[in-house]
């Protein structure tokens, strides 16, 4: 795909407002951010829409959105996952969400078929998952889903806002248990949760 660097530069704000914040900016928070005017954004997204990069529809506020297969000059053909920042294997830890990428083409030496669904990476804090192989520093790969199955090792919102990574089991009671994978780490018992995503892979870096 070829693009100006103004163009990829609009394409790349779009795609890390979007893994920020969840939806789309504005052709006027593009300018802001961007600091150039609203008519100048407007002529490169319509460039990019041209080019396959970007959707939209004009009718509706918010809805640029990247092309699901749109790939970036300087990506090749890999996949590459949004990395949106830290997950606690130990205790829970506070949510964060990064601008960073996961290229698994650099990690895997381009062995890994574009598989493109709505999948996301966290990396791996702490050890409460080691007795199912998953490590500290670990990279775990997510299929965005809000519902689980008993048995599920699944990105847990807690109702205090922090994120957990265990192992899903709604109890008879109603009650949810999300099961450490270590003896040294207790389970958390909760009433209610919010299923973030299931894992589906994990990676390693030796």
């Amino acid at each position: 795909m070829n693009l100006t660097p103004k163009q990829m530069r609009i394409f790349d704000y779009v795609r890390k407002f979007r893994v920020a914040h969840g939806y789309s900016p504005t052709m006027q928070e593009i300018a802001d951010a961007l600091e150039v005017s609203k008519v100048t954004v407007f002529e490169h997204v319509e460039a990019l829409v041209e080019k396959g990069a970007l959707r939209r529809n004009p009718k509706k506020a918010r809805s640029l959105s990247e092309v699901e297969d749109a790939v970036r000059p300087d990506e090749g053909t890999g996949l590459v996952l949004p990395l949106l920042g830290r997950i606690a294997a130990g205790m829970p830890i506070e949510k964060c969400a990064q601008d960073e990428k996961l290229r698994l083409e650099e990690i895997f030496g381009g062995r890994t078929t574009a598989r493109r669904g709505d999948m996301f990476a966290l990396q791996v804090e702490g050890e409460s998952m080691r007795d199912e192989g998953i490590l500290s520093g670990d990279y775990v790969i997510v299929e965005r889903r809000q519902t689980a199955r008993n048995g599920e090792r699944v990105v847990a919102l807690l109702a205090d806002g922090e994120t957990t990574l265990k192992t899903y089991f709604l109890q008879k009671n109603g009650t949810i248990r999300l099961q450490p994978a270590n003896p040294e780490f207790e389970p958390i018992i909760v009433t209610e949760c919010t299923i973030q995503g299931v894992v589906i892979g994990v990676m390693r870096r030796y």
